[in-house]
């Protein structure tokens, strides 16, 4: 069982978020580096630009970008393996800035790393 979870960029930290780990192409706004207090900010496993923009938060397009994006991080090992790694050493906070909380890179890369077998 994996111990990934997922949380806001501007929801407050806490000590059992384990390994805080940014995963957009883009620093949240009005956050520090401080606050944040990531360990990692993994801009690879972001949806590309054009993916972002394409699906816009847009629930009603979210089977579909859940496929694209699935299919953009089977092209990007490295960094899906990253972050596998911080998972097999304990629970891996995946921050966010979206205010959708159900719709969003994070949750669908949270699915991605869940179905592997060696996570």
């Amino acid at each position: 069982m994996t111990q990934i979870w997922t949380k806001r960029a501007y929801a407050e930290t806490h000590a059992n978020d384990g390994t805080r780990i940014l995963v957009d192409r883009v620093w949240p706004r009005g956050v520090s580096k401080e606050d944040l207090d990531i360990v990692a900010w993994e801009k690879d496993v972001a949806p590309s630009k054009d993916l972002r923009q394409w699906f816009d938060h847009d629930p009603g397009k979210w089977d579909e970008f859940r496929d694209a994006y699935f299919s953009e991080l089977d092209k990007r090992r490295d960094a899906v393996d990253r972050i596998a790694g911080q998972v097999r050493e304990g629970r891996v906070t995946l921050i966010y800035g979206a205010k959708d909380e159900r719709h969003n890179n994070a949750v669908a890369l949270k699915d991605y790393l869940e179905r592997r077998s060696d996570t």
